[in-house]
């Protein structure tokens, strides 16, 4: 799967922009040097899912005791002991915590529809919890998982990684110091188009499987993969190579939400931060035809949302794969492959991971940028470990990452309903839309229950 961390060099490498106010701050904190702790001063770290992200994750927090390790697969797991001998390992996590009084924390890298199962034991034990993006399965599910980390007064954090760079803070100082005025729109697009694709995308990006519907005949297990626990709570179905190894699983339904929960939660960050935001009034979506299986790859979602003290209301327009912006598509701002447009009474606000520009950039020559006043990350691993040994703060703790989570979720709630959305956030219902509580939450298969 492409992160921040795998696109840390290409948004580097183009982190300039020829004239302009463009600014390309160096992005993550978590590079810097880490002092070596003393053992009795490190957290006791349990890892669930030790592959791929997980893997990332494990690195980044391996300055501390990490003590046990669980995955369903076992070379992931094999190769994951090897580093650290002395720690347990498990295959269930559920049997991890048969032993919760052996860590102080968890980290939680599995796949999407299990985040939540793994997630809510360690927020009810009192464990600290990092958890990859997005934080949950569904709707329903991260509002579980907020209100549990809100009980629990631990130290959280989600996996939006470049929410530590120093770009995000420097737009988000700068859109709420009113460089542009009122915001009263934004637009948030990606290139990426993982989802239900044609036959010639498969040809093109070889990490695409062109499948159309779910496959008739079942490939054999791989020796080192436990399928049932992989699927965990999702609906049972017999195993394929088209859902794993990697990230294929994601564009299907059963297991994930396609590039709108994913990504999403690295986009629509930056708004959410900037503008304040929380829960929206209403969704919409439009793109092809929803399939009953598979994500799209190209589609859209528009949120209004209300006033936000002295915030006016706005709407955010997410675009992924092929759709884009009108001004983009007309040329009336820099043709970025993917970034956050925001549109002010004053002027407009172009960025991406790495970069930004005030538009029209004749207007902002003279333009000094107001004094900061978010401070740098410690990096977004290091500070969630600072904040679990102090009390401190973290940036993308679950109360925050529970809303953006919910919000991204309402992206495809709309979309496979067909319906604009009237949100009811506080009872977690779309008023006018009946149909939509079943993408809302789900029923969960014999023997997981979120409790």
């Amino acid at each position: 799967m492409t992160t921040p961390d795998s696109n840390r060099r290409q948004f580097l490498k183009t982190s300039a922009i020829a004239g302009g106010l463009a600014f390309a701050p160096r992005l993550f904190a978590d590079e810097k040097p880490k002092p070596e702790v003393p053992d009795a001063d490190k957290l006791k770290i349990a890892v669930i899912g030790c592959g791929g992200r997980g893997g990332s994750n494990l690195s980044s927090v391996s300055s501390e005791n990490i003590v046990a390790l669980c995955d369903v697969n076992q070379q992931n797991l094999k190769g994951a002991a090897e580093r650290f001998p002395e720690a347990r390992t498990e295959t269930d996590f559920r049997r991890l915590y048969d032993h919760a009084d052996e860590f102080d924390a968890v980290v939680v890298s599995t796949c999407e529809h299990t985040h939540a199962f793994a997630t809510l034991p360690a927020l009810k034990l009192g464990k600290h919890v990092y958890c990859e993006k997005p934080l949950t399965y569904n709707v329903y599910e991260a509002r579980v998982i907020r209100e549990a980390a809100m009980a629990a007064g631990v130290a959280t954090q989600m996996g939006t990684q470049i929410h530590a760079g120093n770009n995000y803070r420097r737009v988000v100082e700068l859109v709420q110091s009113g460089a542009i005025g009122p915001v009263r729109e934004c637009h948030v697009w990606v290139g990426r188009a993982w989802g239900r694709q044609s036959e010639a995308d498969s040809i093109k990006n070889k990490d695409i499987v062109h499948v159309e519907e779910r496959p008739a005949t079942e490939d054999p297990i791989p020796e080192h993969l436990n399928w049932d626990l992989w699927l965990g709570p999702a609906p049972h179905r017999p195993y394929s190579n088209v859902y794993f190894p990697g990230p294929k699983w994601y564009r299907w339904w059963d297991f994930g939400n396609g590039t709108m929960s994913d990504l999403g939660s690295h986009w629509i960050d930056l708004p959410f931060w900037a503008l304040k935001l929380q829960s929206p009034l209403t969704i919409e979506a439009s793109g092809p035809e929803p399939h009953a299986e598979i994500a799209p790859a190209s589609m859209e979602a528009r949120y209004e949302y209300g006033p936000r003290g002295d915030m006016p209301a706005v709407k955010v327009n997410w675009y992924q794969g092929d759709n884009k912006p009108a001004i983009w598509t007309e040329g009336g701002i820099p043709q970025w492959g993917s970034g956050v447009l925001f549109v002010g009474d004053d002027g407009m606000l172009l960025s991406d991971y790495g970069k930004y520009v005030l538009l029209p950039e004749d207007k902002f020559k003279e333009f000094t940028p107001p004094k900061q006043f978010i401070p740098p990350s410690l990096g977004h691993h290091a500070e969630w470990i600072h904040a679990a040994k102090t009390g401190d703060p973290t940036t993308c703790n679950f109360e925050y990452a529970g809303w953006l989570t919910e919000a991204n979720h309402l992206g495809n709630v709309a979309f496979r309903t067909g319906k604009k959305l009237e949100w009811d956030a506080k009872n977690m219902k779309a008023t006018n839309a009946p149909e939509a509580d079943k993408f809302i939450r789900r029923e969960y298969r014999d023997g997981w229950e979120l409790v």
